[in-house]
């Protein structure tokens, strides 16, 4: 198998999160944006946006690394035979772009052997590239990130989201949420888990949780997360990918009342 250098996929990445970006920027409040339903549910939209920016991805991909595999949001699993694996969320926060909202990104990540190794999350209309190596941090914009020193409930801001079947499963977030929002000092739903997690790497966001979240939700935006410093634990395994991010002092805390 052919040894990829990370700074190469790192470049890539990130050239290719923000072309991704300028497709979405085109769009954003505009007439053009084309938006449809999936899975016959109301909440689980996708827009000319997401198409164009994964079609662009996954061309650049294939024809750069012809022997990789791809997991993509709206295109699915293609197989590959170098044991690297490109994971894309096109428009992470659909839901806030649609309604022209803008708090969205690209998220993109490369795994070895299911391993992250690379991730980049790009918020185009708010120009914020967070990038992360494995072993070597995490970065906004060029510069060095790292968690808050919040130590208490009391003192922290977090986030959090949702499933798209809330309304037909109760299983829906709402009972962590009543727990949680008492004790904190504030409590946000931002629309894009990409970014969450990025926010917590960065120090702006002191803990974040979400439930039945997919592979290309979080591979990028908890890699960027745990190379900053911050703890990002599974706290489910049977509602798809369950993540709690938080300060090394804020995740324990969290952690005694998010079910």
């Amino acid at each position: 198998m052919k040894t990829e250098n990370t700074d190469d996929l790192l470049f890539e990445a990130v050239r290719l999160a923000r072309l991704a970006g300028q497709i979405q920027l085109r769009h954003f409040r505009s007439r053009s944006m084309g938006i449809e339903v999936k899975q016959q549910n109301d909440f689980n939209v996708v827009t000319s946006a997401d198409k164009e920016s994964e079609s662009l991805i996954i061309s650049a991909i294939r024809q750069a690394y012809p022997d990789h595999a791809i997991l993509a949001e709206e295109s699915g699993a293609t197989d590959g035979e170098a044991g690297y694996r490109w994971v894309i969320d096109p428009l992470d926060g659909t839901t806030n772009f649609s309604a022209g909202l803008p708090i969205f990104s690209v998220s993109i990540a490369v795994e070895l052997d299911g391993d992250p190794i690379v991730g980049v999350v790009f918020a185009p209309y708010l120009d914020e590239l967070f990038t992360a190596v494995k072993g070597e941090g995490a970065w906004l914009n060029g510069n060095p990130i790292s968690p808050s020193v919040t130590t208490s409930l009391s003192s922290a801001v977090v986030s959090t989201g949702f499933p798209y079947d809330k309304a037909q499963n109760p299983d829906n977030n709402l009972d962590n949420v009543a727990r949680v929002m008492p004790l904190v000092r504030g409590l946000r739903r931002l629309g894009s888990a990409a970014v969450d997690l990025c926010y917590v790497a960065a120090g702006f966001l002191d803990g974040y949780w979400e439930l039945n979240l997919n592979r290309w939700d979080i591979a990028a935006g908890s890699l960027i997360a745990r190379e900053a410093g911050a703890c990002v634990t599974s706290f489910r395994d049977d509602r798809g990918y369950s993540l709690i991010a938080a300060t090394p002092a804020v995740h324990p805390l969290l952690a005694q009342l998010i079910e």
